[in-house]
């Protein structure tokens, strides 16, 4: 009787449920939901850089990060399908628009 008390927890052990899966781990660079595309945004070059430019330019692109891009400043290469890359000159009109 003694030998099946103290095997008893290891029996019950086996018949314990598995643990439940690990929460998902997020990606850099993306954000369910948002998939940044340049279709329709040709019509914001030449614009000045806006409140009212700036949201338009996110509600189209389904991005749901805006980079701004001026002048002569170093920019990270990584890529991030969730961002929207604004390249602006010196008098802050919009020059190009891409994703990444």
């Amino acid at each position: 009787m003694r030998k099946v008390s103290l095997l008893a927890p290891a029996l019950l052990f086996g018949c314990s449920t598995a643990p439940a899966a690990p929460p998902a781990i997020p990606v850099h660079g993306q954000t369910p939901g948002h998939t940044c595309t340049t279709a329709g945004t040709d019509r914001f070059i030449g614009q000045t850089v806006s409140d009212a430019v700036d949201a338009a330019i996110m509600r189209i692109s389904h991005a749901a990060v805006l980079r701004w891009a001026p002048p002569g400043v170093m920019l990270t290469m990584d890529y991030r399908a969730d961002r929207v890359t604004v390249h602006i000159d010196a008098s802050n009109k919009i020059t190009e628009i891409k994703c990444g």
